[in-house]
C-alpha cells in the first residue's frame, strides 16, 4: 500500500485527513493502510456515517469506536436522516446524507478521503451507461473531486475487492457485513451480485477494462471542459450571464451542446435532459429574432431575449409585489425570487450618492405600475418601460427589477440608471445577481 502516497495530492498545508469508516471491508483496508504510512501524513481522524437504516447501526458504530481507539486515532460519529422518500431514489439520498455530514465535521481546507476502489468504479460506469450519461458521466469517480466545498480524494481506485480483501485478511482485520449489501433491488448490489459475476466468468478483467475505460472518458470529458471554456469566451455576450445567439450559431452542433451545458453548470444550474436540450437549441436558439420563446425542466429555464440567451432558475410571479426592505450601506440583501442585491465597488454611472440621504434610509420595492424616473443628465422624466428598453432588461425580468426609493423618490433602478441628482462619483452600491 505504499503506492497511495503516490495517488494522495500534494499534501503540504493540509491540517487533516479525515477517513470515511463505515467498518466494512473496504474502508477498513483504506483505515489501516493509511494509519501505516501516518508518519508520513497528516494527523488522521475518522467519520463514521450512522444511516440508522438497520437495527444494528449503534453497535456498527461502537465496532468503529473500538477500532479507532485501538489505532489511538479520533472517531467521530454523525447520525444522519437516510430514510426512504417517494420518488426519491434510497442510494441517492444515503449518498447525499453522507456528504452533508462530512461538510458538518471536515473544514475546507482539510481532506476526505474515501475507500471506493476499481469494483466500484466499474460499477458506477455502466450505471451512468444505462442512464445514457455522457463522457462527463461516464468518467465515474475521479480521484480527486469537489463536493460541498470538499476536497475529496479515493486513493483506492486502482485496487480491486479481491486485492482489498486479500490485504484485510493477511493483517487479520475483522470487519462488518452490512446485510442490506446483498439486497438485489438496489441498483448496484444487482449489477454486484447478477451482473459482473456473469462478465468476469466470460472476461476475467472486466472490472480492471470497464475502470480504464472509465478513466478515458473522464480524459475525453476534461477535454470537453477545456473546449467549451474557449467556446464560452467566444460566444459571450456583453453580459456574462447571456450567450450570443449570433456567434453562438457560428459553432458545430456539437459543439454548441456543449457550450451550452458548460454555461449552465457555470450558472448553477441543473442540466436538462438531451430531449430537453434539442428543443432549447430548436425552439430558443433558433427562434425568430423578435421571439421570446422559453424552454423550461425542472429546476432551470432558457429564454431567448435580442438576440441574446438568459438561463435561470424558473421564477413564478411575484405573489408580493408590495415587498420592500431596507437596504443597509455595504450589506447584500436576498429577494423574494431568490436573486440577490450585491454589494459592490467600481460601479462607475450606476453609483448612489449616500451623503444625500441624511435622515432618510433607502427601501428596495419592486415596480407597481406608472412609475417614472428622470436619469441623471438626462433632461426629461421617463416611463420605466421605456428605460427598461432602452437598457435591454428582459421583458420577464422587468417586475422583478429592484427599484431603490429614499422615502418616496425613486433614486435609483439597479443595473439601469440612477436619478439625477444622486449619483455619486465613488462608485459604490449594488449590483443584481440573478
Amino acid at each position: 500500500m505504499e503506492q497511495l502516497l503516490s495517488v494522495l495530492p500534494p499534501l503540504c498545508g493540509v491540517p487533516r485527513l479525515w477517513v470515511a469508516y463505515s467498518g466494512g471491508c473496504d474502508s477498513h483496508v483504506l483505515l489501516h493502510a493509511l494509519w501505516q504510512l501516518r508518519d508520513q501524513l497528516p494527523p488522521i481522524s475518522v467519520i463514521h456515517i450512522d444511516h440508522g437504516l438497520q437495527a444494528e447501526s449503534a453497535a456498527w458504530a461502537g465496532h468503529c469506536q473500538r477500532v479507532c481507539e485501538a489505532l489511538g486515532l479520533d472517531c467521530v460519529v454523525q447520525r444522519v436522516d437516510a430514510q426512504p422518500r417517494s420518488g426519491k431514489s434510497p442510494e441517492d439520498i444515503a449518498r447525499h446524507a453522507r456528504y452533508q455530514a462530512f461538510s458538518d465535521v471536515a473544514a475546507e481546507d482539510e481532506l476526505v478521503c474515501l475507500a471506493h476502489h476499481q469494483d466500484d468504479q466499474a460499477e458506477t460506469f455502466l450505471l451512468q451507461l444505462l442512464r445514457g450519461a455522457g463522457p462527463k458521466g461516464l468518467g465515474a469517480m475521479a480521484v480527486q473531486s469537489c463536493r460541498l466545498s470538499l476536497t475529496l480524494i479515493r486513493p483506492l481506485l486502482a485496487f480491486s475487492r479481491e486485492e482489498l480483501e486479500a490485504y484485510a485478511r493477511d493483517n487479520g482485520l475483522r470487519w462488518i457485513d452490512d446485510p442490506s449489501n446483498a439486497e438485489t433491488d438496489y441498483r448496484r448490489n444487482f449489477l454486484r451480485h447478477r451482473i459482473f459475476p456473469t462478465l468476469k466468468a466470460r472476461w476475467p478483467a472486466a472490472n480492471k477494462v470497464i475502470a480504464r475505460s472509465a478513466a478515458h472518458c473522464a480524459e475525453a470529458a476534461e477535454m470537453l471542459e477545456d473546449l467549451a471554456s474557449q467556446d464560452f469566451e467566444a460566444v459571450m455576450s456583453f453580459d456574462v450571464a447571456c450567450l450570443s445567439v449570433e456567434r453562438l450559431l457560428m459553432l458545430s452542433v456539437a459543439r454548441q451542446k456543449n457550450v451550452l451545458r458548460y454555461w449552465l453548470r457555470r450558472q448553477g444550474l441543473p442540466l436538462p435532459s438531451e430531449a430537453k436540450l434539442r428543443h432549447v437549441m430548436s425552439d430558443v436558439l433558433r427562434a425568430r429574432v423578435d421571439g421570446q420563446s422559453c424552454v423550461r425542466w425542472s429546476g432551470g429555464e432558457v429564454r431567448r431575449f435580442r438576440g441574446d440567451l438568459y438561463a435561470q432558475r424558473p421564477v413564478e410571479m411575484l405573489q408580493c409585489v408590495t415587498f420592500g426592505a431596507i437596504l443597509e450601506y455595504g450589506v447584500d440583501l436576498d429577494l423574494p425570487d431568490g436573486s440577490v442585491l450585491h454589494w459592490k465597488e467600481g460601479l462607475s454611472h450606476l453609483a448612489i450618492d449616500f451623503e444625500k440621504l441624511t435622515n432618510k434610509e433607502l427601501v428596495i420595492r419592486y415596480r407597481q405600475g406608472s412609475e417614472t424616473c428622470r436619469p441623471a443628465g438626462q433632461p426629461h422624466r421617463r416611463s420605466l418601460k421605456n428605460l427598461f428598453q432602452e437598457a435591454g432588461v428582459a421583458p420577464w425580468l422587468r417586475d422583478r427589477c429592484p427599484l431603490v426609493y429614499a422615502g418616496d423618490e425613486l433614486v435609483a433602478i439597479v443595473g439601469v440608471c440612477v436619478a439625477d441628482g444622486w449619483q455619486s462619483e465613488f462608485g459604490v452600491g449594488w449590483e443584481w445577481m440573478r
